[in-house]
């Protein structure tokens, strides 16, 4: 245990250039906060023991703002950063080294049974306010825009914006996610047509102009 919260210590140092002090961390991180009492909810729930690890989580989501079902899986050095309306659901997965911002939800799309939240790969980076819906695998070393609505499975090493959420970029391994560099799609095809109604337009012009001077030489 000693050695667990150790290491979400140095992974928030890590990620995190405000850190200042250990006693930071553990007063003032939600995210810190809030990953420790999932571990300690979690092994409850895989216990067996009724009741009390979903209270547990209740308890964590209102001191921190963040909803971890107990029964979510979460690999090592997982770290949240700020915190406030991440939403997490029963049957995710998470992976090693993943990254999560404000207002992410990891949920499902109806009430299904079984399998019913997404797989997260390692070194998953996902921005603030993005939604991954659904039993969907996000793949090793995805980035995932802000504000993008994921609802189909991402290979590696991609980058996925966009509301329903795109493979915008296929990278190398690591990397950061610049939040302020991403392609926009939208943008992308409204500009796309833009310029094809605007050669469809220089087209016309043109005929029309041939056609009144072919008009004029018969008359």
């Amino acid at each position: 245990m000693f050695r667990a919260i150790r290491e979400q210590i140095d992974t928030v140092f890590r990620e995190d250039p405000a850190a200042r002090s250990v006693i930071e961390i553990i007063l003032c991180y939600p995210g810190f906060q809030a990953i420790l009492l999932h571990r300690v909810a979690h092994r409850l729930y895989k216990w067996g023991l009724p009741l009390f690890p979903r209270v547990l989580s209740q308890v964590s989501r209102f001191f921190t703002g963040i909803e971890i079902h107990p029964g979510a899986t979460i690999g090592r050095r997982f770290f949240i950063d700020h915190g406030a309306g991440v939403v997490i659901g029963e049957t995710t997965e998470i992976g090693d080294d993943v990254l999560l911002y404000q207002g992410v939800t990891l949920g499902g799309t109806g009430a299904e049974r079984g399998k019913r939240h997404p797989t997260l790969g390692n070194s998953v980076v996902v921005g603030t306010g993005a939604k991954i819906l659904g039993n969907i695998r996000i793949g090793d070393n995805v980035k995932v825009g802000a504000g993008s609505v994921v609802v189909h499975p991402v290979p590696d090493n991609s980058t996925v914006v966009g509301i329903p959420g795109r493979v915008v970029r296929i990278r190398p391994e690591g990397g950061m996610l610049e939040h302020g560099r991403l392609p926009d799609p939208e943008g992308q095809a409204i500009d796309d047509l833009a310029r094809r109604v605007g050669e469809l337009e220089s087209m016309m012009r043109k005929l029309i102009a041939e056609h009144e001077v072919q008009h004029h030489r018969k008359n």
